[in-house]
């Protein structure tokens, strides 16, 4: 074990360049090629670490020596440092608690969101799509594609499979789109995110009462409580939108700005899709910074890891590593990009990667052949981008536009 001093990273680097949407900061790649390991200083004063390559990410994401609660951490990005502590996970919400109440809560959603049954939801994808496309070509070119494509594909599909009753989806839309709009301040997600907890937790002695042929319902015969039960709910319904809503959105700005690649995704089958969103899922790593504090000294990479000390882990640089993918910087959907960290890795991989899975390769390929012609309605560096130090990485609107074809 190595005792040489470290130097310290000043800040955690998060401004992305100007000229590259898809590209993580340049520095952290810097970071990388000295040492896959780092000391960081962070906002308010802790002295912790960075995991920037990729073997030493997924170490630490498959360690339970590491907590993800968020009362343990100190956090890396700019605009929480006057908070000396930060509150715990609310109730449900499986990204913030560790074993053994995250196993508990896992083992009851797990088997709902198998590969098996999120493949079988691929019809019904395949419909939503196909009734958003027919939407977008009534209404002519020149489209915000957020609005009208990446954000209500994959609203719809949570909507379904919690059974939230189709009469209330504008509304739980948009209290999810204001909990997640970039420009929104802190105050106005927390209460766009009370209003969507008040709405599931009305929803749950509905479903107790009366249940139908979706998750929620399902998990009334659990031992949850209403309390639990609706913050799963709430949490499910949240991390289903956002981050599948940003990789249509970022996914479809990168193939049009990549017209090689695009052709890739369009001469593909099935296959040729599976390969291309994983591909895309790692190239764009848009939830791309975690962090989880030590609960005991640990040692990792050739240093000592003291508990209480937090850890960031770099997804976006750690998926980007040469020693895991060659050439990295380059989008190429031909790559087997197997194993990369887009839906991070042991007890808190993402519940619903094979829903989002299923939705960007149903959604990806629909809407390039329905639209051949698609292509930015403006200059690429006029395309507004979420600020690099949010959690989920996208752009803020994707104004497209298409040929019509005379009839």
């Amino acid at each position: 074990m190595s005792h040489e001093p470290i130097p310290d990273v000043a800040e955690l680097p998060w401004a992305r360049p100007a000229g590259c949407p898809f590209d993580p900061p340049a520095e952290l790649g810097r970071i990388r090629e000295q040492r896959p390991l780092s000391r960081l200083a962070y906002p308010d004063g802790h002295r912790g670490w960075l995991a920037t390559g990729h073997a030493l990410t997924r170490a630490v994401l498959a360690d339970q020596r590491f907590s993800s609660r968020p009362e343990l951490m100190h956090y890396p990005l700019p605009g929480l440092e006057e908070f000396t502590e930060l509150p715990p996970a609310p109730v449900g919400d499986l990204t913030g608690v560790d074993a053994p109440e995250h196993t508990r809560y896992r083992r009851l959603l797990t088997g709902k969101f198998t590969v098996r049954r999120m493949r079988q939801l691929a019809e019904r994808v395949e419909q939503v799509t196909a009734e958003h496309l027919d939407d977008m070509e009534r209404r002519g070119p020149d489209v915000d594609l957020i609005p009208a494509y990446a954000h209500p594909v994959p609203a719809v599909m949570i909507c379904e499979l919690l059974g939230v009753p189709y009469a209330d989806r504008d509304s739980f839309q948009r209290h999810a789109a204001e909990m997640s709009r970039s420009d929104a301040t802190p105050e106005e997600q927390f209460a766009a995110y009370g209003e969507l907890q008040a709405y599931v937790g009305e929803l749950v002695p509905a479903k107790r009462a009366r249940p139908t042929d979706d998750v929620l319902s399902d998990l009334t015969t659990s031992d949850l409580t209403d309390e639990e039960l609706g913050g799963v709910g709430t949490f499910l319904l949240g991390a289903g939108l956002d981050t599948t809503a940003n990789m249509l959105a970022l996914g479809a700005f990168a193939l049009l700005r990549n017209p090689g690649q695009l052709a890739v995704l369009r001469g593909g089958d099935e296959d040729g899709a599976e390969k291309a969103v994983e591909e895309l899922l790692r190239y764009l790593s848009i939830a791309h910074t975690g962090v989880r504090t030590a609960l005991e000294d640990v040692e990792l990479g050739g240093h000592l890891i003291k508990a209480g000390e937090s850890i960031t882990i770099s997804v976006q640089a750690a998926n980007r590593d040469p020693e895991k993918f060659a050439d990295p910087d380059r989008l190429d959907l031909n790559r087997k990009a197997t194993g990369h960290l887009a839906f991070g890795h042991g007890i808190h991989q993402c519940l619903g990667q094979q829903l989002a899975r299923v939705e960007l390769r149903v959604a990806l390929p629909a809407l390039f052949t329905r639209f051949p012609t698609l292509r930015l309605a403006v200059p690429p560096g006029d395309v507004p981008r979420r600020p690099g130090h949010q959690n989920i990485y996208g752009v803020q609107r994707l104004p497209v536009t298409w040929d019509q074809v005379l009839s």
